[in-house]
């Protein structure tokens, strides 16, 4: 026949009504509601920042270059990326792939005809097919062909369309644009040829005016100085822009960084920081209230000193009113963790719902992470409790 604990139940609540049983939940509570809204929001951020900037193929793509100050003015190999900085860019294993923005080295200028009263002094640059967020299949060029494809950035065609009525020009949709011929003067090297320029795609990663490797390399060869041409700026392939290793080795080499690519990595080392401190700080109060629960504990079985030495000595075992006592307390570290874990669950449907707008990449219910560790919180409380009380009792038990 079991035992049933109820009948002696009343013999272990001396003592049991004290400040430090209070203090000791409460401050569980807080460091438990800390730990798992901390550990949310460290996800969330994960997770805001996985499509944080234009991807392709699961890659990010970001331009960099190095600073001009008024010591390098007037040194332009100083500002200039040589092969040893590329190839030291390559070795990192965070970086995929590096390639160069090639620009003319002859002069190049622009008009679009009678359509547009526009004339201008205008730079090329091409840039590897792989790092292009669109490519056409028009967007080839061979020796004698004299239709020359262009990719415009999308941010140069919108500043026209902003000072254009200023200069009595007219404004033009991308579509116009795209059925447009304008002309691409290349002069140097006492050569001049006219090409006649198509608008075939609008990039929007990379702020240049683009044409084909093949004719930037042939029209530097026939209008340029023959010297070689070096890059100012480079196109980085990595799979997270936000990494934050890499910028911190971007920052240790003194390259500039296409800011609106990584600002959410550099805020990422900060808000992670915040949150990561919350996060312990949170786990150190969950053990300190253990470690007050705990001499509450002691309180109450010293207290019951006289009790227990009775039950003991009538038959009852350690291990029994061990397991019973500890029982007394499992409902309210179900309480408590489950408590902060539905307050966890409104905190992060408000954000989803209210801070971040429903975002996709987010979910108005929190990660299964945090819901493994309140679960190991409770088995945790509950083991330690079982074996500090077991531990008591037997000591009590060999005094006796």
């Amino acid at each position: 026949m079991a035992l049933s604990f109820k009948p002696i139940k009343p013999l272990l609540q001396t003592g049991g009504k004290g400040g430090s049983g209070f203090f000791s939940f409460l401050g569980l509570g807080i460091g438990v509601l800390l730990l798992l809204c901390s550990v949310q929001m460290y996800i969330n951020i994960q997770q805001l920042l996985k499509e944080g900037s234009i991807r392709k193929n699961g890659y990010d793509y970001i331009s960099i270059t190095k600073p001009i100050t008024n010591a390098t003015m007037g040194q332009p190999e100083k500002s200039l990326f040589t092969q040893q900085d590329i190839d030291g860019l390559k070795a990192n294993p965070l970086i995929d792939n590096v390639s160069p923005l090639i620009p003319n080295d002859f002069r190049v200028m622009l008009s679009a005809g009678d359509v547009v009263p526009f004339r201008t002094d205008m730079f090329l640059e091409t840039l590897d097919n792989d790092f292009l967020d669109t490519l056409p299949p028009s967007f080839t060029w061979q020796p004698g062909q004299q239709t020359l494809p262009i990719i415009l950035s999308s941010d140069f065609f919108e500043i026209y369309n902003v000072f254009a009525p200023g200069q009595n020009l007219p404004q033009i949709s991308k579509e116009t644009a795209g059925g447009m011929v304008v002309h691409v003067h290349c002069e140097g090297n006492n050569n001049s040829e006219v090409f006649y320029g198509r608008i075939v795609a609008f990039s929007d990663r990379v702020n240049s005016v683009l044409v084909p490797k093949a004719f930037l390399s042939w029209a530097n060869e026939k209008f340029g100085k023959n010297k070689g041409v070096a890059s100012s700026r480079l196109f980085i392939k990595t799979r997270d822009a936000n990494n934050t290793e890499l910028l911190k080795f971007f920052d240790s080499k003194g390259y500039k960084l296409n800011k609106d690519k990584t600002l959410l990595g550099r805020n990422k080392i900060v808000i992670q920081g915040i949150f990561s401190a919350l996060g312990i700080f949170g786990l150190l109060v969950v053990i300190l209230a253990l470690l007050l629960f705990s001499f509450y504990l002691q309180l109450v079985i010293a207290r019951s000193k006289d009790n227990l030495q009775l039950l003991l000595t009538i038959g009852y075992s350690p291990k029994w009113l061990g397991s019973n006592f500890s029982r007394r307390f499992v409902p309210m570290y179900l309480v408590i963790v489950f408590g902060a874990l539905l307050a966890t669950q409104l905190m992060q449907w408000a954000f989803h719902q209210f801070v971040m707008y429903n975002r996709p990449e987010l979910s108005s219910v929190v990660h299964w992470s945090v819901i493994s560790i309140a679960v190991i919180l409770i088995l945790l409380s509950v083991i330690t409790n079982y074996r500090l009380v077991k531990k008591l009792l037997y000591k009590l038990y060999s005094i006796e």
